[in-house]
């Protein structure tokens, strides 16, 4: 975690210089502190809250790529059953058939 500098000491002698006692310029400085530091948290709640949003986003993606996945997969069911149904009414028609033939020759 990085941090910024600020120079108190500086801010102080800055104030000094523009005509504020030594009460006024501490009390200034002290206030500037402890607004950039506020400031600084915010900055990070802020990006914390941003990366959530960023999470929370992959996983709406995640949860929709699944629902594609099983609608793919009973799909692929449907298609599944459809052919083993058409194979075994085929192999009854030919069972029949081979039936009817065998019985007719008998």
């Amino acid at each position: 975690m990085s941090t910024i500098a600020f120079d108190t000491h500086e801010f102080f002698n800055e104030l000094k210089s523009a005509g504020f006692s030594d009460q006024q310029a501490e009390v200034i400085t002290k206030l500037q502190k402890k607004a950039a530091a506020s400031t600084l948290e915010q900055a990070r709640l802020d990006f914390d809250l941003d990366n959530l949003v960023t999470n929370h986003s992959l996983d709406a993606r995640f949860r929709e790529s699944e629902l594609k996945s099983e609608v793919k997969l009973a799909e692929t069911k449907a298609d599944l059953i459809r052919w083993v149904v058409g194979v075994g009414v085929l192999q009854t028609a030919l069972i029949t058939a081979l039936l009817i033939k065998l019985s007719s020759v008998i």
